[in-house]
Parts: structure tokens; C-alpha cells; sequence
């Protein structure tokens, strides 16, 4: 009964945007023969990167402190990717307020003269409450334009702005749109309660969900991003909340005895969760509505934290049925079940990774959990936190490239995240209280 122990305890402590008028000049295509990142293994090389302070287009002295702002506001995101080295704009040979953002003023043999890759510039107007900027992204080496974007949108939007054109650049260089529209749900004690909360991907913004005054916990994204589904004890015992985020309505799965940790299908309008009103926990298939459609599990003993591959064919789970609790993996055609982790004692919170290769977990170690990584075929696996405290409940960015995970390394638990190889690992916010339970969402319609 360990794992349903550490279940229990769990619980108990546990646009405007922006009107586009694009295109200065952006080429059709990537360029031929020319990898800007190895996606397959994006952090062995960061890409030197400059970001100079973006130029004021009219006299209007508001401008300069929002081309300041927008141009510290790039930076940041960009580096929060792992992707890229900063260059410091003390080493800048030639500042584009003064001979201009293109060429022939922007001479770009003076930034390869200082090591820059990749080159961002920028020119900022403001009219008002009108906001319009101008951002291009230049391969300085070989002389080109990748990017180039006008973006009108309110004051408001600046922050939206600088993410739109860092998901078209990431786009360029990566074939992915990265991660700059998602956002992460996590639970929080700030109010003496356990309640979820909303954040930027960065964390950036953080807003409270829910206010049921009780616990909240295992909060889980459905793939269009449009519903959270969670457990609440605001009736006092554990119900399964299904609630649409952007209407403010759902339903309540209240059946006797647990219902705990959802999983949404991708790409349905379906959800699996462990449900105990048999007297045994075991994961079944819902509608969205909050109907059973089937009994996934049918093992006695406790079958837990389900977790899809992206094509959902596949669902990984925890059971204790080979005796401790391990990773299984069942194929949802045959309902065949295999055991994947054979090493450590206890092995739960799995979260399959967006590219379908790799599942991460949460492992017992001399006593503190650490975050694993484990190929869908069984290899590996290979370990990622190390002497930091207990590391749980890691969930991938929508991209790949990140893990955000909890842990208490500092103390209190709070939300970190690493790059998917375990480098770079980083505290994403600190609230009162304590945090724990991240949710990455998938990639949001801008607002």
C-alpha cells in the first residue's frame, strides 16, 4: 500500500494582439545546406547572439524606454530557450540607433567581428496607444535576412509582440514554433490552501484558478489547451473537475472513493483517470463529459498517473503490480501491457515527451526522488537532477526542449525547469507558500 500512502499524502500536501501586418522580407523557405540547430542535441553548441537596444523611428521620447524594454525583453526570452548565447552589448562595435537597422548602414561584418552568429534589430514607434515595431533577425555570417516583421498592436501587446516574432525565429531555425505561447498550470499554498495557478511558460504572470479554500492537485491539459481537468477536494473528498478554461464551466466526476489523475487523449475530446469506486484502483477511458467509456486496467492493485504517447496508441501508467511501484506502458489496440523501468524501487510521475521517444519520471533515491529520462523502447535510462534536494512530477514543454519540474532543493518546493537533457536548470517563480504539481500546457491560439 506504499503507493497509495504516497498518494493520499500527496494530496493532503500536495489581441488584442496585435494586428500583423507582415512581411518586410522573409525568404519562402530554409536555407538549403545549412542547419541553424541540431534539434536532435540543441545544447551542445549555443548560437553567439546579439541584441542591440532597439531604435526610436519618430521623436516620441516614450519610445525609447519601450525600445529598451523590448530589446531586454527578446534577450531574456530567447536564453530562456537554452538555445543561445546573449553577446553583451558592451562588446558592440556599431549601435543600430545610430546607422540604422538595415544595411548598408547595418555593416553585419561588424558583429561576426565580435563573434555573433545571429543578429536581432529592431525599431520601435509609438503614437499614442498605438504600438508598431519592426524586428528582423539576420544571419550575420552569411549576410542574410531569416526574418523580417511589422507588428501593430496596443502598448499592452509589447510582451505579445516580442513572443510572436521569437516563435516565427525559432520557427526559422528550429522547424518548430517552440514554446513561447504556453503557458504552465501548477499547484500553489500561498493562500494556506492548495489551489492551481496559471503562469506564463516562463513565469511570467502567475494567476489563481481555483478558489475552493481545500486541496487541488494533478492538474492536466487537454491537447487543444482549451480544458484543465484536476482533482478537488472541495466537497471533501478527491472528484475529478473537468472545466473549460475560457468559458468558466465543466462538470464534476464524483463517484465513490478516488478520482485522481486525469490524462487527457490526444487530440479527443477524452480523458483517462484512476477511479476507485470498485473498491480497486484502476484507469479508466472518460468523455470529456465525465462518462465512462471503458476500464482501461484490469490488475488488482493500484494503477495510477496515466500518461499518453502523442499518437495515442499508447498509455504509460504506474502500477505496483510486479510488487514495487514501476512505469508500464500499455498498447491501446491490443491492450497488451509491458513493464518499462526495472531499475529503482519506485518509479511514478511519468510524462511521455511530445516527439513520442522518451517518457520522464520521478525516482527514489537514498531517500529523495530524481528526475529520470527512459527510452519508449527501455533505454537508458539516465538520470537528470543529482544531490538537489527531491525532484517530482516533471512535464515537458510542448516543443521537447524543456522539463519543468518541482523540487526542494532550496527549501520550499518550487517550480524549476532544464533543458530536456538536464543542463541549465533554473527556478521559474517563487510564490508564498509552496509549489508543486507543473502542467505544461500545449502550444495556446494567441489571445
Amino acid at each position: 500500500m506504499k503507493l497509495y500512502n504516497r498518494i493520499f499524502c500527496a494530496m493532503w500536501r500536495s489581441v488584442w494582439l496585435v494586428s500583423i501586418a507582415v512581411v518586410l522580407v522573409a525568404p519562402a523557405r530554409a536555407w538549403a545546406g545549412y542547419q541553424y540547430i541540431d534539434i536532435t542535441n540543441p545544447f551542445l553548441h549555443k548560437i553567439p547572439l546579439a541584441v542591440p537596444v532597439f531604435k526610436s523611428l519618430t521623436p516620441n521620447p516614450a519610445e525609447k524606454k519601450v525600445a529598451l524594454e523590448a530589446a531586454d525583453l527578446l534577450s531574456h526570452t530567447m536564453a530562456f530557450t537554452g538555445y543561445f548565447k546573449i553577446l553583451d552589448r558592451g562588446t558592440f562595435l556599431e549601435d543600430p540607433r545610430k546607422v540604422g537597422i538595415v544595411p548598408p548602414g547595418l555593416k553585419l561584418s561588424n558583429w561576426t567581428a565580435i563573434g555573433a552568429e545571429l543578429l536581432v534589430t529592431g525599431g520601435v514607434s509609438v503614437s499614442g496607444n498605438t504600438l508598431e515595431m519592426e524586428l528582423r533577425l539576420y544571419d550575420a555570417f552569411k549576410g542574410r535576412l531569416l526574418v523580417g516583421k511589422r507588428y501593430t498592436g496596443g502598448l499592452d501587446d509589447e510582451r505579445k509582440i516580442i513572443h510572436r516574432f521569437c516563435s516565427e525565429a525559432i520557427f526559422k531555425l528550429t522547424g518548430s514554433r517552440g514554446i513561447f505561447n504556453s503557458k504552465i498550470a501548477f499547484v500553489s499554498t500561498g493562500t494556506k490552501h492548495k489551489e492551481i495557478y496559471l503562469c506564463d511558460f516562463d513565469g511570467y504572470d502567475p494567476q489563481q484558478l481555483t478558489h475552493a479554500h481545500s486541496i487541488a492537485i494533478s492538474p492536466a491539459w487537454s491537447s487543444d489547451g482549451k480544458w484543465l481537468a484536476y482533482t478537488s477536494f472541495a466537497t471533501g473528498k478527491p472528484d475529478l473537475y473537468i472545466r473549460n478554461l475560457k468559458e468558466n464551466r465543466g462538470i464534476i466526476l464524483a463517484k465513490t472513493g478516488l478520482n485522481i489523475t486525469p490524462a487527457w487523449v490526444p487530440h479527443q475530446f477524452e480523458l483517462a483517470a484512476t477511479l476507485s469506486f470498485t473498491g480497486d484502483q484502476e484507469i479508466y477511458l472518460l468523455t470529456g463529459k465525465g462518462e465512462i467509456i471503458k476500464r482501461l486496467t484490469r490488475q488488482w492493485g493500484i494503477d495510477v498517473s496515466p500518461t499518453w504517447s502523442p499518437d495515442g496508441k499508447q498509455m504509460a501508467f504506474v502500477s505496483n503490480r510486479s510488487g514495487s511501484p514501476q512505469i508500464h506502458i500499455m498498447d491501446m489496440a491490443t491492450g497488451k501491457v509491458r513493464r518499462l523501468t526495472y531499475e529503482g524501487t519506485y518509479n511514478a510521475s511519468p510524462s511521455w515527451s511530445p516527439k513520442g521517444d522518451k517518457i520522464a519520471y520521478e525516482s527514489l533515491d537514498n531517500g529523495n526522488f530524481n528526475i529520470m529520462v527512459i527510452g519508449v523502447d527501455g533505454s537508458g535510462p539516465y538520470q537528470l537532477t543529482h544531490a538537489a534536494g527531491s525532484n517530482e512530477s516533471p512535464t515537458w514543454s510542448p516543443d521537447g526542449s524543456l522539463i519543468a519540474f518541482s523540487s526542494t532543493r532550496e527549501g520550499p518546493s518550487r517550480i524549476y525547469v532544464m533543458t530536456a537533457l538536464g543542463t541549465e536548470q533554473r527556478c521559474l517563480l517563487k510564490l508564498p507558500g509552496e509549489q508543486t504539481d507543473p502542467s505544461w500546457s500545449p502550444h495556446l491560439a494567441p489571445n
